[in-house]
């Protein structure tokens, strides 16, 4: 059995970060996925926004690390010449009953230290964008978007400069927590096991099954999974947005809203399918519900101007019946297993908040302030 000092799981966006994080103080990382490439599933199956952290409930993990994330991530991004666009996005009441809520978003906001909402008139909106039709709306300037793909290859590249390891088609098999330090057992074409100082287990959808092959980490620790499904339309033709466009949140996401890539195409979506497994197929037959949600503040929208595009699972540790639930990290401190940290249920703003859960799992592992 070979001896490594820190073994991160998952080369998603979170498991890219922390191997940045940890390589950057010196540990000597291994990053191991079971796929072909790196950020292949969640992290690359949104809507590429960067959050304002506005809808979380106050003192949350959601709400902390996604503020702390937004200032890191844009600064990182300019720094590392990653491509963004700060364009700010408008939450659109459609009707008047609606308007409460729009306060009441305002005012969470302000509770977690989010002070630069304004309100805009539906004049307002319409001098920004001419086809949102709305009655009254929000205004948030720090909301951006960028490009996810060269944020986590800038992520690896800083990884790999300072001397972390990127295994690939590397899946885990099996672990154990010894008395020194904890064994992974990785498949692929070259099955070894690999004894090391630190596990971090970010395997996002795939986190509690990874858990679950542990032995020595009580099962207590490792909450159920649930899979939401976001589904994804495309805008044929040239986009008439500019900038993000949200309803009012629903349950179990956001709203069905608009986003422009960094290419300027307008995308519809995640809506919310509630599944039992992971299959990333858009039914088209879901456009009828599409068209019913975007309408009511694109009216224009006509009959054959959407069409199925992609989509993503948020990895969920609460069921349809239960409101969202904070991301969920666990440390020495929960499960009194050195050198161990599971992330469960790391869904929007995951990637926003990335720099800052790498620093916190960074800490929580190693004791850094």
């Amino acid at each position: 059995m070979e001896r490594c000092d820190i073994i991160v799981i998952g080369a998603g966006v979170l498991g890219l970060a922390i191997a940045r994080a940890l390589s950057l103080v010196g540990r000597e990382v291994i990053v191991i996925d079971k796929a072909n490439a790196i950020g292949t599933e969640t992290s690359s199956r949104h809507s590429e926004i960067i959050h304002a952290g506005i809808y979380y409930p106050k003192n949350s993990l959601k709400a902390k690390l996604c503020l702390k994330g937004k200032r890191a991530i844009y600064k990182y991004c300019e720094d590392r010449g990653v491509e963004f666009k700060k364009l700010g996005k408008i939450v659109v009441a459609t009707k008047k009953e609606q308007i409460s809520e729009l306060e009441d978003i305002k005012k969470n906001a302000e509770l977690n230290g989010v002070m630069d909402l304004s309100w805009l008139t539906a004049a307002e909106v319409n001098s920004l964008e001419p086809s949102v039709s709305c009655v009254k709306a929000l205004w948030s300037p720090s909301t951006g978007i960028l490009d996810s793909h060269a944020f986590m290859l800038a992520l690896l590249g800083d990884a790999e400069n300072l001397g972390a390891t990127l295994a690939l088609l590397t899946p885990v098999t099996g672990g154990e927590v010894l008395s020194s330090g904890i064994r992974i057992d990785c498949g692929g074409d070259d099955p070894m096991s690999l004894r090391a100082n630190g596990v971090i287990n970010c395997g996002g959808l795939w986190s509690q099954n990874i858990a679950k092959k542990i032995i020595g980490l009580d099962k207590k620790h490792i909450p159920e999974t649930y899979y939401c499904k976001g589904n994804y339309y495309i805008l044929s033709g040239k986009s008439p947005f500019t900038r993000p466009i949200y309803p009012v949140p629903e349950k179990g996401g956001l709203g069905v809203h608009v986003t422009v890539d960094m290419a300027g195409q307008a995308r519809f979506g995640p809506d919310v399918e509630w599944v039992e497994s992971i299959n990333y197929d858009v039914d088209p037959d879901r456009s009828d519900k599409f068209y019913e949600a975007v309408r009511k503040y694109y009216p224009e929208l006509s009959d054959g101007d959407i069409y199925p595009g992609y989509s993503g699972i948020r990895p969920k540790i609460r069921g349809s019946a239960y409101p969202a639930s904070d991301f969920l990290i666990q440390g020495p401190g929960q499960h009194n297993i050195n050198g161990l940290v599971n992330l469960f249920g790391i869904e929007s703003p995951g990637m926003t908040a990335s720099l800052a859960i790498a620093e916190y799992v960074k800490e929580m592992i190693l004791g850094y302030k």
